[in-house]
């Protein structure tokens, strides 16, 4: 039976912070990882001190198997489960080979400085995402959490706030939390002018919109949110799409035809687990998808070329194997359909959208093949007409939605 390994959570009052359970569970370790600053907190002979190696992830497994046998104590920050390295080594080694002993994480000192409520905070990290991926999550009224890649952090945090039209919100900064020589400051991010500060930094946010849009992970955001040529599935059709595509928090989506990226991006922002792929024939088209994607918050969303011979570029790797398709174009292509079928996994979800006679008979073909349901819908617009108001029709959309069994 493999030897466990031990995980401490450790705060930035190092080793003075520890009860002395994790006190004797570091001491009692052949080997103890972490980062220096926290390897320079633990009274440990320095033999058995090993800073991490970067980057972690391509040698991680490798560097603990070195030691196999041995007691092995992993140093990990505050909650070693919450956006910590506790997460990692569970899904390498499996959670029945740790012993977990987490300190308070940075949500929870945080709140309590705060007086927040963490079952209602909402987190994000940046810590490997870019700053636009905060986007989502901001709303009138809601508390935000933001765990800091670094002391730039609550800059970049500022400008998107500005950018957003969350500019009045008011923006807390609380460094080495849990430390003797904790600071916290406080603005509003129209009026921040602070320097950078500490590394070890979270950002608090009390959010307060004055945006003209109004964006929720809801799905049908304002045609106006997205740039574009005009390649665009409309704000209705939109949510009765993604209703139809039944998005579920980790599920990854193929966005065949993705024009301006709608349906995609979209998806994403329903859950930050969210995965999605657009296929896009048009070089300026990839551009703009990959730009409205970072405007509204999914800047992961991934772009290829034509389908489905871009299909490879991704069918190689399992965690982009799709639970759900769109084709929003190109139905009429020479076996897109049946390349679409072959991908989405079993119990997964193809819907295609068609404002074509022809796009429609291939749907017709399609539910004779493989059944699923076809419907239809129309949409009217108010516009003024003259002095007055007439109903100005769009396309009339008909849609198939088939689940693979």
């Amino acid at each position: 039976m493999a030897v466990p390994i031990d995980v401490v959570g450790i705060g930035a009052d190092g080793w003075g912070g520890l009860a002395g359970t994790a006190r004797a569970v570091v001491q009692a370790a052949d080997v103890v990882f972490g980062s220096a600053r926290q390897l320079e907190s633990v009274p440990v002979a320095g033999a058995r001190k090993h800073v991490w190696p970067s980057p972690l992830l391509p040698t991680l497994r490798s560097s603990i198997d070195e030691f196999d046998g041995r007691r092995v104590c992993v140093l990990a920050s505050g909650d070693p489960m919450f956006h910590g390295i506790g997460v990692t080594l569970a899904r390498e080694f499996g959670a029945a080979r740790l012993r977990v002993i987490p300190a308070p994480s940075s949500l929870s000192l945080a709140c309590a400085r705060l007086g927040w409520a963490v079952q209602t905070t909402t987190t994000v990290s940046l810590v490997d995402s870019p700053v636009d991926s905060l986007r989502p999550a901001l709303a009138d009224g809601v508390k935000i959490l933001v765990l800091s890649r670094g002391r730039d952090t609550p800059a970049s945090v500022v400008g998107v706030l500005r950018d957003a039209g969350f500019g009045r919100s008011r923006v807390t900064v609380l460094e080495r939390l849990g430390a003797d020589t904790e600071r916290s400051v406080s603005a509003t991010a129209d009026t921040w002018t602070e320097p950078a500060g500490d590394p070890l930094n979270v950002v608090a946010i009390e959010c307060i919109s004055s945006a003209e849009l109004r964006l929720t992970r809801v799905p049908g955001l304002p045609d106006a949110a997205f740039g574009g040529d005009g390649q665009l599935t409309k704000a209705e059709v939109r949510s009765l799409t993604l209703s139809a595509l039944a998005p579920s928090p980790g599920e990854m989506l193929w966005d065949v035809g993705g024009g301006s990226g709608s349906i995609a991006i979209e998806w994403m922002r329903t859950d930050p687990r969210c995965r999605a792929v657009a296929f896009e024939s048009l070089d300026r088209r990839r551009a703009q998808i990959e730009s409205n994607a970072s405007a509204l918050g999914v800047p992961a969303l991934r772009c290829l070329g034509t389908a489905p011979a871009s299909f490879p570029d991704v069918t190689e790797d399992p965690k982009f194997a799709p639970d759900a398709i769109f084709v929003g174009g190109g139905l009429t292509r020479s076996g897109m359909i049946d390349a679409c079928w072959d991908h989405v996994r079993p119990g997964g979800r193809i819907v295609a959208n068609a404002v074509t006679a022809e796009s429609e008979a291939a749907l017709l073909g399609c539910v004779s093949r493989w059944g699923g349901t076809l419907r239809k819908f129309q949409i009217y617009r108010a516009e003024p007409l003259g002095s007055f108001t007439g109903w100005r029709p769009h396309l009339p959309v008909a849609q198939w939605v088939v689940v693979k069994p």
